[in-house]
Order: C-alpha cells, then structure tokens, then sequence
C-alpha cells in the first residue's frame, strides 16, 4: 500500500557541526549553533523527511553544560512538532538503533516528532569510558536522536564487527541505512584487509522476483586517502554493493557525488559546516546536501550556507615579491598589511545581501625564506575589531628546499624553525625501540591516551588495562586446561607410589616392633635369672647400726614364704649406690660441695651412702 507522501524519500545531509567550537571565544562562541540552527531550518523549510548527520555534532566528546543546552533547544525547536513522519522504519530497531528503547524515536507515544535526526558518532564526540557513552547517547535518552553505527570492538586481535542497517520504507522505494561511527584508521584499515573481520547484514531475499529493490547508503567518518593519504581508508576497501557513499570528517566541501571507478558506487563529501582549521581546504564555501531518492535513482542538490562566517586565505612567497626588501622589515610588514586589506574588502563584497555582517577570517601563508622574521602577534593587533582573528592572521613557514639552496650558496648555518622539525608520532617511536608487549596492546594504549588526553577520560587507561587483563587472562584459562589433565594424571601415578612406599614401610615397621619385642622378652628372662642367683648375697655396710636392720628386714620378709628367700628377694637388684650422690650446683663453690657431700665408707661394691 502506497503511503501518503509517495514513493520519493528525502534526506537532507550535514557533517561535523562542532557544536562547542571556540565557545570561550567572545566573538566565534555562537558560530556553530547559528549554522547548526540554519541547517535545522533548511531541514523544515525543504519539508525532508529526516535530517542525516556524519559524526561529530559536537566538538568534544564532554560538552559543556552550557553546549549541551544550546543544542537541546535548537533540537527541540525544529524536532517535536505534529507534522506526520510519511515513512516507515522496518528493521530490528534494537539491533541497529544504539538506545534502550529498542525503537526509533517518533514511534514513542509520549512524544510529538515531527522532524527525525539519525547521527553516528565521529572522531571527537566517540564514546569512551567503562559504560562506552557519548554525548549522542545523552540526546538519544532525551529522545532527540537516533544514535546509530556504535560498535563494541572488545580488545581480541584487530577486532571484529557486525553492521546491522536501518531499513527504511517509503511507498516503493526500500532504503538500507549502513552506518560505521569512526574508528581508529589504522585499526580500521587493518579489520577491511582482513576477510570477516567487517560483516555487513544484507537484506535477505527470499523470492527475488517479489523481492524490492533496496538503494545502499553508507555513512561513515574517517580519514580519506584523498586528504590524508597515511593511515587513511581508501574507497576500493568498501564493499561493492554499496549504492551511495557519504563520507565524514574531511573538512573540505566535495559535495557533488563522484562516481568511483571500479567499484560501482559513488561517493560525496559534504564537509564541514564550520572552519575550524584555518587552511585552504576550509576557506570553500560550506553547503549541506538535499538526497531525493525513488526507487533505485536519486537526484542530489546542494544547499549553499549562509550563516558561515566569511573566510579569506591567501598565500605570499616574500621572495617572489619586488616591493620587498630582505634587509628593511618595514617593507615586508607594509605589503603583508596591504594583503591583509585586499582579502578584508573581498569578504565585504562577497557578503551575501540583506544578512548581518561578520567580521571575517583571514589567513595568510607567508614564507620567508632569507627574509627576517617579524612578530605576528605585533602584526595582528592592527585588526583587532576588523577580524575576528587578530593573532592567527599570519603563519610564518620557510621552504625547506629554498632554505637548502640559500645555505649552500651563502654557507650561512642557520637554527631551523619548528616547522622544518621532524614531528614523529608515539606510534613511530615505539615502532623504532623495539620494544615488545606481551599483555597491553600499543593500539589500545596508544587509542587510551588519546582518550585521556584529548578527550579528558579519566577511566581511558583504567578500562584499557582492564579489557586486555581480561583477553590475558582468557588465553591462560585455555592453555592451561590442556595441561590441567596431564597434571591429575601425574598426580594419581605420584598417589599411587606414596601408597605402596607406604605399605613396605608399615611392613618393615611391624617387623621391627615384632623383634624387639621377642628381644625384651628374652633380656628379661636373663635378668629375672641374675636377680634370682644375687639374692642370697648380703649387703654390706659400715654402720653396724644399717647392717643389722638389713639382716632383719630380710628375715621378716623371708618368714612368710617360708621357702627360703629366694621368693622374697626376687625384686630386688644389684645397684651402685655411688650413682645417687649429689651433683653440685654450678654456682656452688668446692668447699661447699664438699660440705654438703654425706660421709661415705668403703663396701663390697664401693662406696656407700651413709643414712643418719
């Protein structure tokens, strides 16, 4: 059934808004809201069906509460309406919407939406932390947006990632949404050259002669080989069937699509909608794209921006001038202020009629080579109130190639310029020190500090850390499962040794008690006999006194048995009664030992302690 606003879609496509840029700039603070508020108005005054951005509406990743705001207003001014949304999303919308809703925003009953905003996140307003969140999550909450292209890369290996589309339809025309929010480019690169690493869900089809024909968008925001060649992802890493291409994060406005040779596809680069880089790319007129798609056709306008600030850039070799003198910097800085001048009252005419003027930017490239250099800080407060940046007028370069020649020719030696030095990267350092990790990733350290630097996350390092401690681990659980069967093995053999060890010594221990008691029964015996042939031996004493009680006492005890005494002494053994004398203390002298000894008298077997 054919829906009420026909079969063609439209889609106005933005990028990089920055919102935030410079806002404690007391002149630029409002630029990216004025040209963000202007392309929300394009949006409704051109009556599009949603309003499609490439990555980073915001310039940092933790705005400002002040920023936050602002684009909550300008979002809610031009989103919640009653005008009917004539199109219909029919994917899984939890798969492929980043939101704990599981829906597309208008389908909320408690809210009106009129105007529809689907945004992937870009290089500077990426998600980060423990919770992986972005301030794209925050408006998504606030059902402002549709948040989608995140991706969880987890830390194993160069990552692996699957694309779910939003399915949009519209009468006839059937569109599949790709979006891939950005990644690092080096890593990006490596997951594209690497088979299913990258897996895009296609529609299925089941019946193809009933089945739509579906128009392929992607939207992505990375580096392009065509504006940065290292680390950069190029067009022919793309997948084939892949109808339109709308690429991020390059500033420069290539905004008519251009078809890519041998890959069936064309690709547009809308650029940015502020200049946040003063070069010469950023210095072209900014425009939004209008995408009118029915069917498997489409028709592209472009939208010139009107509330862009102006922006002048020219370039001045000092060498190739004659009204310059190398020796009189009064005659340099005069026709540095005469360029200054011309591209101020270009701005002026090139103003568009009817709109509030703006004081310009301007920008000059200057290269000195073998001219004196001059203070462009001094220079700029000539222009203060006349541009809106005074201190970033000039940037003074010297070619590399002219210095070379000049040196050679006068061998004059000179101190290089930080221009001329070689800036290597982190990346390149480590890559020459050899240096070797075994649990950390330098990607994901190098991508951490990143985070923590640029981004101001606290938790960069911490969730770094943590993921590949966890990856570590992992790898050690299954290495060691294998080994963990060897060693149950080795420990039933090593159990099974310590019993029968055992064994042999309980047996050889029962021997021993068995033959040492056959030993004391026998000594024993020998003792019992000696004792019995001893008994009738008197005692001698000294001490008739001892001797006669002896001789009683063994008459008493002999009187009961009757049998002669050797019944009666058979307890009674042969001692050395030398052994019971006391052994002084140390602390005791000789003479009080001697003192203390008890008088003794000779006996039969020594001698023998007397008894008082």
């Amino acid at each position: 059934m054919e829906e009420k606003g026909g079969n063609t879609l439209r889609i106005l496509v933005a990028t990089d808004c920055h919102l935030g840029y410079l806002e404690k700039d007391e002149v630029r603070r409002f630029d990216s809201f004025d040209t963000f508020e202007e392309i929300c108005s394009l949006a409704v005054k051109n009556k599009v069906d949603f309003l499609l951005l490439c990555g980073n509406l915001f310039h940092e990743n933790k705005p400002s509460n002040s920023t936050l705001v602002k684009a909550i207003e300008i979002l809610r001014r031009y989103c919640m309406n009653d005008c009917p949304v004539q199109f219909q999303v029919i994917s899984d919308q939890a798969a492929s919407l980043q939101n704990r809703f599981g829906q597309v925003n208008y389908e909320d009953p408690n809210y009106n939406i009129g105007l529809l905003v689907f945004t992937i996140h870009g290089n500077q307003d990426d998600p980060t932390g423990v919770d992986n969140l972005s301030v794209n999550d925050i408006l998504t909450a606030g059902n402002l947006l549709n948040y989608f292209g995140k991706t969880d890369l987890g830390c194993t290996g160069v990552g692996k990632v699957t694309i779910y589309p939003v399915f949009i339809r519209k009468g006839e025309t059937y569109i599949a949404l790709y979006g891939l929010g950005n990644i690092k480019d080096g890593r990006l690169k490596r997951m594209l050259h690497e088979p299913d690493a990258v897996n895009w869900m296609q529609p299925e089809i089941q019946d193809e002669t009933l089945a739509p024909d579906w128009f392929n968008i992607l939207v992505l925001h990375q580096k392009r080989t065509r504006g940065s060649p290292r680390d950069a992802i190029s067009e022919f890493l793309l997948p084939r069937f892949v109808d339109l291409v709308i690429w991020g994060h390059e500033h420069e406005c290539l905004i008519d699509p251009q078809k890519v040779p041998g890959m069936g596809f064309h690709i547009t680069q809308p650029g940015s909608s502020i200049a946040t880089s003063l070069i010469n790319a950023e210095s072209k007129p900014k425009h939004v794209l209008l995408l009118e798609i029915k069917g498997r056709e489409y028709r592209s306008t472009k939208i010139p921006l009107q509330s862009v600030r102006p922006f002048e850039y020219a370039e001045v070799v000092l060498e190739d001038q004659i009204d310059v003198d190398p020796r009189d910097e009064a005659t340099i800085r005069e026709h540095l202020h005469k360029v200054v001048n011309n591209l101020i009252e270009k701005s002026r005419e090139g103003a568009p009629t009817g709109s509030k003027p703006m004081l310009p930017l301007v920008r000059i490239k200057v290269d000195y080579t073998g001219y004196s250099m001059i203070n462009s800080k001094q220079f700029g407060q000539h222009y203060v109130g006349k541009v809106a940046n005074p201190q970033e007028i000039l940037l003074l370069t010297r070619s590399r190639q002219r210095h070379q020649t000049m040196q050679e020719s006068c061998n004059i030696s000179e101190e290089l310029c930080p221009n001329d030095l070689n800036q290597e990267t982190v990346e390149a350092l480590i890559a020459d020190s050899n240096l070797k990790l075994e649990i950390l990733s330098i990607d994901e350290l190098n991508s951490a500090l990143n985070n923590f630097v640029k981004e101001e996350d606290k938790t960069a390092f911490h969730v770094c850390v943590q993921q590949n401690i966890e990856e570590a681990i992992n790898k050690l659980t299954t290495t060691k499962d294998d080994s963990v069967d060897q060693e149950k093995l080795q420990e039933k053999e090593s159990q099974s040794k310590s019993k029968e060890r055992t064994s042999s010594q309980n047996l050889q221990t029962d021997t021993v008690i068995v033959f040492e008691k056959q030993k004391c029964s026998t000594t024993t015996e020998e003792e019992q006999q000696t004792i019995d042939s001893d008994d009738d031996e008197p005692i001698e004493s000294s001490d008739p006194e001892e001797s006669g009680s002896q001789q009683a006492g063994k008459k008493r005890r002999a009187a009961p048995g009757g049998g002669g005494g050797s019944a009666a002494a058979g307890g009674r053994r042969k001692t050395d009664l030398a052994s019971f004398q006391r052994v002084p203390a140390k602390e005791d002298d000789a003479d009080t030992a001697k003192k203390r000894r008890a008088p003794v008298a000779a006996g039969r077997y020594g001698a023998v302690i007397r008894r008082n």
